[in-house]
């Protein structure tokens, strides 16, 4: 691996665009999950004992600053007696705003609400 400076402005400027993704598709799924367990009334002690996980993995996972395996997901849609549904839309010009992930400062009253806000585009 060379040290970056062979690297090109645009492929920095893609990298930094994949790293803006993965924080909002983070954001999104945490959000997503936090909503579901409090609907329900679940704790993040409940989900670790589905799980069979420590209560600190739990909040490791929710905390967002990990990058989810699908493996980890599909643990958790399991232990939560739930599915996830994806959905991939185009990006439109205007759903851009520099320096802001889609989703990230979500404050979510209700799903459709926070679905939404929220979608990654």
């Amino acid at each position: 691996m060379g040290s970056g400076t062979d690297v090109s402005p645009g492929h920095r400027a893609r990298e930094g665009q994949v790293e803006d993704a993965l924080l909002a598709l983070v954001t999104q799924l945490t959000n997503e999950i936090t909503w579901y367990m409090r609907e329900r009334g679940l704790t993040r002690a409940d989900l670790a004992t589905r799980m069979g996980v420590s209560p600190g993995r739990v909040s490791q996972i929710l905390g967002g600053g990990e990058n989810l395996t699908l493996r980890t997901l599909a643990a958790m849609s399991t232990a939560l007696d739930a599915r996830f549904d994806i959905e991939l839309d185009a990006v439109h010009e205007g759903d851009r705003q520099a320096g802001s992930a889609p989703g990230a400062d979500d404050r979510t009253v209700s799903r459709n609400e926070y679905r939404a806000s929220s979608r990654v585009r």
